[in-house]
């Protein structure tokens, strides 16, 4: 008797439901929606915003499907759907006036984009299903590669290591004719052979990434190591990556993929985007970061309510939209930040934002605080061209080490949000475009219908031809085929991967492999019929000894997938992550599933005479 216990047949129907469930959204298609995300890095976009606009939407009688507020790091990004793009563009420009009241402001505190959403009813996505994010061939939308300038990486902190250089020695009074940046290294000349020993000495144990050369007489040539130069490079790639994130959360992306791609290169996919010149704009735009004293006195307080501003000064306004006045001359800017890293204060426990600053910086910023105790100093950021004051703390003491701790009326994740603002506020390196492609949605459109209409018939023609030759046996073999299918689109789903062209190439690919698996259990049980096992027999025995073959075939392609996963890229990993799936629930599918069919079908059957499998060729059949 070939019975399976009830906690497997309770597996395979667990596993049918979650399969059912998690490939619904995908039938579903996409919907017109209005996005709203923050235009400006120090503009918090809160939960509470969602509310705000279902109440003005409802005010002006424009009904929304649904609302949705997603969290991704320190960006968040609010949609709205609604039924026809008609009401879409109506919901838009209320919603941009709304937000936006100031038409006159150089910049816009939010991002009012068109973009497109799942369907997908609001029970599925309230079990969390979610459908695949679609690639940019399926889609459409724009490919850059971008090449980092990893000499202007070193280039800049060859620079910052002049002024460093000249903090050390003056320091350790160690008298030095000139230093400069002489290419990929510094050059030093001293007056005599004792000073470069000395100075040698005194920079070896204070920047211990530099490695030192004699030159001459009395000259010193030093270089940054090969471990400390790989080490700029690296962070170079990795700021400017993190800035890539916080500029496209901008364009109203939903699924934007940036990622490296060899050691001096970014790959940027913009789905859904065509308008490649903001695109470039964004990806183009540089952030930069400086301090100023505030001007405080009673007479530029005067001034400011008039109206005027006094000569030499120039006018800002605070985060809480308070109007500053500012000094013009820039005391510090974002090239002496070495890092920021949010904490708390150790006596009061309010959240602070803690600053690291170079040598250079750090001996400016003594200075600084040592001769204005008790004013304020205000940290502006430059975006576009436009300055906004993050904070304007009072100084309260010298501060002689480099190491700044800003508090004020911040929460903790404004103060997580402040300091990676402060360290990826602008790019590390020059980038430059090397490669640009567009994509039309028509086109993506296209791939997707004949992407969708080769597997289809492929599986319709497998189908046929399977219950053709094995009768009843085919079926439950097209019904496991069906099954595999299901699991794997609701796996890529759960993961929300990104379905490429080569991904619909590798699901075509699996239901290849998942039939086979069922032919070769089916001829197993036929043979098995041949020798002359009864049908109850060849059901149990076909499955057995077909195990062993399909589970080393399908190793071995395993092994190929997972060598394709581990060293390919951009779309050969697509392939790849569809393709390991994919043998994994055909294996489930082919032998679990299709087993269960069977066992259910016949297994309580005790003078069982035949089973459907088509024509059995018995050795007497050939005489």
């Amino acid at each position: 008797m070939n019975r399976y216990p009830l906690w497997k047949y309770v597996i395979v129907l667990v596993a049918l439901a979650i399969g059912l469930i998690y490939t619904l959204p995908n039938l579903f298609g996409e919907s017109p929606a209005v996005q709203v995300s923050s235009a400006k890095s120090t503009v918090r976009l809160e939960t509470s915003l969602i509310s705000h606009v279902e109440e003005l939407l409802k005010q002006n009688n424009i009904p929304t499907t649904g609302s949705y507020f997603e969290q991704n790091g320190p960006n968040a990004t609010a949609r709205f759907r609604f039924e026809s793009t008609d009401v879409q563009l109506k919901a838009k420009d209320l919603i941009e006036r709304e937000l936006n009241k100031d038409s006159t402001a150089t910049a816009p505190d939010y991002t009012v984009a068109l973009n497109l959403v799942s369907a997908s009813p609001a029970w599925l996505t309230a079990l969390g299903a979610h459908p695949m994010h679609l690639g940019l061939d399926l889609r459409g939308g724009v490919h850059f590669l971008l090449q980092v300038d990893m000499q202007g990486a070193l280039q800049a902190r060859y620079d910052s290591m002049v002024a460093d250089a000249r903090s050390v020695l003056r320091e350790a009074k160690v008298p030095v004719g000139t230093i400069e940046r002489d290419g990929q290294s510094l050059r030093m000349d001293f007056a005599s052979a004792e000073n470069r020993d000395r100075a040698q000495s005194e920079m070896r144990r204070a920047m211990p990434d530099l490695e030192f050369i004699p030159a001459g007489d009395s000259g010193l040539t030093a270089r940054l190591t090969e471990t400390a130069t790989i080490q700029v490079q690296t962070n170079a790639l990795t700021q400017n990556i993190t800035t890539l994130h916080n500029r496209i959360n901008e364009l109203g992306v939903a699924e934007p993929v940036i990622q490296q791609q060899g050691s001096d290169r970014i790959v940027v996919q913009l789905p859904g985007v065509q308008d490649v010149a903001k695109a470039k704009e964004i990806l183009g735009r540089t952030a930069t970061l400086e301090l100023r004293m505030v001007e405080d006195s009673p007479a530029a307080v005067a001034a400011l309510n008039s109206g005027t501003v006094p000569f030499g000064l120039e006018r800002y306004t605070e985060r809480g939209g308070a109007p500053l006045l500012l000094r013009r001359q820039v005391i510090l800017t974002g090239e002496n930040l070495q890092d920021a890293q949010p904490g708390r204060d150790s006596q009061t426990q309010q959240p602070t934002v803690n600053l690291t600053l170079d040598n250079k910086g750090s001996r400016i910023f003594r200075d600084i605080t040592r001769n204005n105790i008790n004013k304020r100093m205000a940290i502006v950021l430059f975006e576009n061209g436009v300055g906004e004051v993050v904070t304007a703390p009072v100084i309260r003491s010298e501060i002689p080490n480099g190491q700044v701790q800003i508090s004020g009326s911040m929460n903790a994740q404004e103060a997580a949000d402040i300091s990676l603002l402060l360290r990826a506020g602008s790019l590390a390196a020059p980038m430059s475009i090397i490669e640009e492609r567009t994509i039309g949605p028509s086109l993506g459109a296209d791939n997707i219908r004949q992407g969708f209409n080769a597997t289809l018939y492929g599986f319709i023609a497998i189908a046929i031809f399977i219950m053709l030759y094995y009768h009843l046996i085919g079926l439950f073999s097209t019904i496991g085929l069906t099954f595999n299918v299901l699991l794997l689109l609701a796996v890529l789903s759960m993961l929300q991967a990104t379905l490429t062209l080569p991904g619909i190439a590798a699901i075509a690919l699996t239901l290849g492999m998942a039939i086979d698996a069922n032919v070769l259990i089916n001829e197993r049980i036929r043979e098995e019929l041949r020798n002359g096992a009864s049908p109850q027999q060849a059901i149990h025995q076909g499955f057995d000894r077909a195990w062993a073959t399909i589970f080393d075939s399908n190793l071995t392609s395993l092994i190929v997938g997972v060598a394709l996963l581990a060293f390919g890229s951009g779309p050969i990993r697509g392939f790849a992550v569809v393709h390991v799936i994919g043998i994994l629930t055909s294996m489930f599918s082919s032998v679990v599933g299709v087993r269960a069919l069977v066992n259910l079908w016949y297994g309580n059957r005790r003078r069982l005479q035949g089973i459907s499998i088509g024509q059995v060729w018995k050795p007497q059949d050939k005489k």
